[in-house]
């Protein structure tokens, strides 16, 4: 009896090592934007995975690498997969709201959004999220309600912060988001920083200010993929569309999801 005891436990200590092996090389692959590695890792551990918990947390990231490989039905079907096995799960929750909400379906991004709220009410990437639906239903007081309620209970969010700033400048206030910006940067010179006034530099035609405050966002954080479509969206502006496009495929490759960028990959098609 004691040997098949001491067999059984040596067999599942080897099914542990593996697995943390296993999920050691998903989380490395998509650390290095390897996203069809971390594709295949996540869904050989979301498949041979017993306990549901872990399950899920596989199937999310799963979809998630698939989601920027531009994957986006099976990055469906991976966070649904994800939420059956965890339906407490804010974080699948979250994923499943900015999908639908990038995908157009404001609807369904609120109804995960607001259920994914009442498993954790202190969530700032899910009151980000919702407040970017609500801005784009033309509810703008609601958009403004929910970065002001991270603040509440994160009052340093530096995206809650930022949130309010861009408020403005989507509303045509750039001297106000300009203000704003100024601030937050005499306070902490951020990449995100530096790339979200280069955005109000850009829509104020300043390319001068707004070229140096994106290599500035560049050169303290060349991961930040934001910063490179922005910089793109300066040169397509300065007509040096093929300086724009290189920028681009910087985005994408470092985390960007390429089918948001469609739009503007439209003019770097070769005529």
């Amino acid at each position: 009896m004691k040997k098949h005891l001491l067999i059984i436990t040596l067999a599942f200590s080897s099914l542990q090592f593996f697995s943390a092996q296993d999920k050691k090389s998903a989380e490395e692959c998509m650390q290095k934007a390897d996203y069809k590695c971390a594709e295949e890792q996540y869904a050989k551990l979301a498949e041979k995975e017993m306990i549901q918990q872990y399950q899920s947390e596989y199937f999310n990231n799963l979809g998630t690498a698939q989601r920027r490989l531009g994957k986006i039905p099976a990055a469906f079907k991976s966070y649904e997969s994800a939420l059956k096995s965890n339906p407490k799960s804010a974080a699948v929750y979250s994923n499943l709201g900015s999908l639908h909400n990038q995908k157009g379906s404001k609807t369904k991004a609120l109804d995960y959004l607001n259920k994914g709220l009442m498993i954790d009410d202190q969530n700032a990437e899910m009151y980000l999220t919702r407040s970017k639906v609500y801005e784009n239903l033309g509810k703008k007081d609601l958009a403004e309600k929910d970065l002001n309620q991270i603040l509440i209970f994160a009052p340093d969010n530096i995206f809650a912060r930022t949130g309010l700033a861009n408020l403005k400048k989507r509303n045509g206030d750039l001297e106000g988001s300009l203000k704003d910006y100024n601030k937050l940067l005499s306070e902490k010179p951020e990449s995100l920083l530096y790339n979200g006034r280069a955005d109000v530099y850009l829509k104020l035609k300043k390319y001068k200010e707004a070229l140096a405050d994106v290599n500035k966002a560049i050169s303290i954080d060349p991961k930040f993929s934001q910063s490179y479509v922005t910089k793109a969206l300066i040169l397509f502006d300065t007509a040096k569309d093929k300086e724009a496009c290189a920028s681009l495929d910087k985005a994408v490759a470092t985390g960007y999801e390429k089918v948001a960028l469609a739009e503007q990959y439209t003019k770097c098609v070769k005529k």
